[in-house]
Formats: C-alpha cells, structure tokens, sequence
C-alpha cells in the first residue's frame, strides 16, 4: 500500500487501537535492544524489559519526546491519552496510564502508517 494511503487508514483509528499495536512495537523495541546489548541472562533481561514497558516507563519516556513530535504524532498522543480506558491497573498513577497510552499510540500509529524510520529516531531520542 502506498504511505499515504497506510497513514490515512492509520490517522481514522481510535486511539485505543492504535495503542494496542504501539503497546507490541514499543515492547519489541525494548526487547531487541535489551538482546542487542547482549549482556544480561534472559531473566533478567525480562526484568528490565518490563520496568521499560510498564506504565511509569511510558510515561518518563513521552516526557522526552513530546518536544520532538510532530503536529500530527502530537494530535496522535492526545487522541490515546485522551482515550476511555475499561481499566487502570492497580499499581499504576491514572495520569502516567493514560500518558503510557498516548505513547503506545504514536508508535502504534507510525508503525501502522509505514514509517519504520521515524519509530526508531524516537526510540533512539529515548536513549534507553
């Protein structure tokens, strides 16, 4: 499919949607630079990538790139944030859930809109 065409069908989703892919391309990330890093045991491994993930990460993390996105990944961000959410979890601050959501959905948006390069310039701004 043609970008254009990718970022139209992307820009129409609800931010939670978007959220739900950002959440698995976020992770993958983490996950791959943990690997890439190659000096942990994969327990531990596991341990940090769920302290990077978790809602409190995401939410440090959009802290550093709101600076950084564009008009429409901004509009993108407020969309997720701002989307109705069934659930926080226990453990986690509302505001750094819903923070966490907005970012899920930037990535989740530029993935689904074809712009590999841009989801990794902003994981490499986080310089996890």
């Amino acid at each position: 499919m043609e970008r254009d065409t990718l970022k139209k069908e992307a820009s129409q989703m609800s931010g939670s949607a978007l959220a739900f892919v950002g959440d698995a391309v976020f992770s993958l990330l983490v996950r791959e630079m943990l690997c890439r890093q190659g000096r942990l045991p994969a327990g531990k491994m596991h341990q940090e990538s769920v302290a990077m993930v978790r809602c409190e990460g995401q939410a440090a993390a959009i802290g550093k790139l709101l600076p950084h996105l564009t008009g429409d990944e901004t509009a993108i961000f407020l969309r997720g944030r701002n989307a109705h959410l069934s659930h926080v979890p226990k453990n986690a601050q509302v505001a750094d859930y819903h923070a966490a959501t907005g970012l899920e959905a930037v990535f989740g948006y530029l993935h689904l809109s074809g712009q590999p390069e841009r989801v990794r310039q902003l994981f490499d701004w986080l310089e996890l």
